[in-house]
């Protein structure tokens, strides 16, 4: 899993284009919603493994398209894979104090 005190350059890349990225029916990014668990870099290949907000989240088919293909627009990337997981589910206690700020839930 990413450390998210520690992260590399290269995943510091991945995460600026992830904060571009909103599920649409919130307005705020996935980066901030915490739906992403991990990130990890090899060379030019990227695997991201991210969850929903629910399993039936209208946007479960679309969401992780976009978010392979903005990273794939990373210059020097020639492959994402990204895969969905639900374990750990997610809850709000995922979303940083920004997002829950945004959200009015602090």
């Amino acid at each position: 899993m990413i450390d998210f005190n520690n992260i590399s350059p290269e995943q510091e890349k991945i995460v600026a284009i992830l904060k571009d990225v909103y599920d649409p029916e919130i307005p705020v990014n996935i980066w901030e919603m915490g739906l992403i668990y991990d990130i990890q870099v090899n060379e030019h290949e990227v695997y991201i493994l991210m969850t929903l907000t629910a399993p039936n989240c209208p946007v479960a088919e679309t969401l992780p398209s976009e978010v392979k293909n903005r990273v794939m627009s990373i210059p020097g990337i020639t492959s994402v894979k990204v895969d969905i997981t639900f374990e750990p589910m997610w809850d709000i206690d995922r979303m940083s104090p920004a997002a829950r700020l945004e959200l009015g839930l602090d």
